[in-house]
């Protein structure tokens, strides 16, 4: 999944399309807090997914901060 999710997001980053990384990432974080709430059921595998997601588009958010800035 982590291929796809930087697929998703370089596309984002290509096209200037901030508020779909921040949905993406608002969902993400929703996924995540979800999850750590549940018991009952090892969720540290999903969760973790989830958070390399979150760190990929955080990444993202910041080459696109970083690409803004440069055409200003």
């Amino acid at each position: 999944m982590p291929r796809a999710i930087e697929q998703i997001v370089d596309s984002y980053v290509r096209l200037k399309n901030r508020r779909g990384l921040d949905e993406l990432m608002m969902h993400r974080q929703r996924l995540a807090v979800e999850l750590k709430g549940r018991s009952g059921y090892d969720f540290s595998l999903p969760i973790g997914q989830i958070d390399e997601e979150i760190a990929i588009i955080e990444a993202g958010l910041s080459r696109l901060k970083a690409k803004n800035s440069t055409t200003i």
